[in-house]
């Protein structure tokens, strides 16, 4: 199959944006893998993983024992199968394997329920479910119940009566040759954080992996071949699976990666011992490794050089804190399941914290009201986005991806402002934000005055009726460890909003958790707290 490597492809005033040009007949597994073989960094570093570290050419054999494997079991083109794995060696070489082998994968969130399990099972209907061992258990209820399912395959050490990966591996030839598939064939999916709800399965093509790889892993992130990059971020994610795979296999360099939830002590001490150069995290990682004095750069990686965040928007102060404390600026940045990475994103030297940056070359935004209308400078609007990596369709969302994939525009679903200098400042996500007495006001932003607070470790604000029915402020506020919530600490709170936001922005209410809900990616469930707040009311 032919194997080019991608060329700039201009904007023209009322086409696609400036993306990436690639021939016809396309597989991406060639590209990301096999390339690397043919253009002489076999014996670069891919993966860094908890077992050991692995080459390009290691990679390669495993990738092509992998979809001969998959193969075997019957898969033809086009098949979609399931995978619910741990980041570790096995999830590229299964995830490139089932693509080289003209196969689907879809890949699963490793931190769901077994109803959750139950629900994506049934709405890919995959034939063949892939699965970690130490995952197994959460769908050992719910396999008997899938009408669609044949087979399930375990990566470990016991397979518990399935078949295991290593011995399927084992046994099938480390030569593959890549399916003939075409760059705008759907190659893989993903399910939808569900940060508002349940997850949609999101339809990407073969080329869009290429496009973010060389727009922003290339053109904002600057990846190079030496890098070691360490995404806390999991690869199941959309924003992990760029950050961890096709952002450094685009370039011959090495993905490290944490099987574990990464936890701030975990981080840490991949950092120490792996010393990546690029380390992508989201803001609630940031701001809790911040809150322990202990962590400097003496105990992380001296070879740091890039750190980049998204999954929610970055509160100003916790990017300051992390320059002042580690010397290396965070990157901030949105981006979406649906257009598969960062769209908007701060640049190295120009960062605006506060601000999601500018929209990444290749792209276009815009920000509307409810017709459609165009707002001006300074004005709250959706986010529209046009580029070369939105998704073809949900799975069985015929509505919501009329809604959602508008022609050459995709909807965030959140609300911005652009200034002047053409910097968006994100306001929330649409279903968050409310009007109070009449006008707009932002979780974020209040948020954001409230964890300015030395105490304070995350906040979610939502609206609540006052006794007249009125909407105002409601703040959810999680305490550092060791500080009490007291009526002081309300007070001072409010006061932090009042003295930094117009006065109708101040929470009204304050209610101290021990956490939030949050979506395995890190993105506060808000929606969870109304529906709380909800119910209280209703009793």
């Amino acid at each position: 199959m032919p194997n080019h490597a991608p060329t700039p492809s201009p904007a023209a005033a009322d086409s696609a944006p400036a993306g990436v040009e690639l021939p016809a007949e396309f597989n991406a597994a060639t590209f990301f893998i096999d390339r690397h073989l043919e253009e002489g960094r076999g014996d670069n570093l891919a993966v860094i993983d908890g077992s050991g570290s692995y080459t390009y050419g290691n990679l390669a054999k495993r990738m092509n024992r992998a979809g001969n494997a998959l193969a075997g079991l019957g898969l033809r083109q086009d098949t979609r199968f399931a995978m619910c794995m741990l980041d570790s060696v096995d999830f590229p070489a299964v995830f490139w394997g089932g693509m080289k082998a003209g196969f689907v994968p879809i890949a699963v969130n490793t931190l769901l329920t077994s109803d959750h399990y139950d629900y994506i099972l049934r709405d890919s209907r995959a034939g063949t479910l892939v699965v970690s061992e130490p995952l197994l258990e959460q769908f050992l209820p719910i396999l008997e119940k899938q009408t669609a399912l044949e087979h399930v395959i375990v990566a470990g050490e016991d397979g518990h009566g399935y078949p295991r990966l290593r011995d399927l591996m084992a046994e099938a030839s480390k030569e593959l040759e890549a399916a003939d598939t075409r760059r705008d064939d759907i190659g893989f999916w993903l399910y939808s954080s569900g940060s508002t709800g349940s997850p949609k399965g999101v339809k990407h093509l073969h080329r869009n992996l290429v496009a973010t790889a060389e727009l922003y892993g290339k053109g904002v992130l600057g990846i190079r071949e030496d890098d070691r990059v360490f995404s806390a971020a999991k690869l199941f994610f959309a924003y992990g699976l760029g950050n961890g795979m096709t952002f450094p296999f685009s370039v011959g360099a090495a993905g490290v990666y944490l099987a574990g939830r990464p936890a701030p002590d975990a981080v840490m001490d991949v950092m120490a011992h792996h010393q990546p150069t690029i380390f992508c995290g989201v803001p609630t990682l940031y701001a809790a490794i911040l809150s322990d004095p202990d962590y400097n750069p003496s105990k992380g990686s001296a070879r740091l050089r890039r750190c980049i965040s998204a999954g929610e928007a970055l509160p100003e102060n916790i990017g300051k804190r992390w320059n002042e404390r580690f010397g290396v600026e965070i990157l901030d940045g949105i981006g979406s399941t649906e257009m598969l990475h960062i769209f908007l994103s701060n640049w190295p030297g120009k960062v605006r914290y506060g601000t999601s940056g500018t929209p990444v070359p290749g792209y276009r935004a815009k920000l509307v009201e409810q017709d459609g209308r165009e707002v001006g400078v300074g004005e709250i609007g959706e986010l529209l986005i046009s580029g070369p990596s939105a998704a073809e369709s949900y799975c069985n969302q015929r509505e919501k991806s009329l809604d959602t994939f508008m022609g050459r525009w995709t909807r965030t679903g959140d609300k911005y402002l652009h200034d002047e200098e053409g910097f968006y400042h994100y306001c929330g996500r649409t279903d968050d934000m409310f009007k109070s007495g009449g006008n707009w006001v932002s979780p974020f932003e209040v948020e954001s005055a409230i964890i300015g607070h030395d105490n304070v470790l995350e906040a979610a604000v939502i609206p609540h009726a006052d006794e007249e029915g009125n909407l105002k402020p409601k703040a959810y506020v999680v305490v550092k460890d060791g500080v009490e919530p007291s009526d002081a600490l309300e007070d001072e709170l409010r006061g932090l909003v009042k003295d930094s936001l117009e006065a109708w922005k101040y929470p009204r209410w304050i209610e101290f958790l021990d956490s939030l809900p949050k979506t395995a990616t890190g993105k506060i469930q808000r929606f969870k707290l109304r529906e709380m707040d909800q119910a209280r009311e209703v009793r």
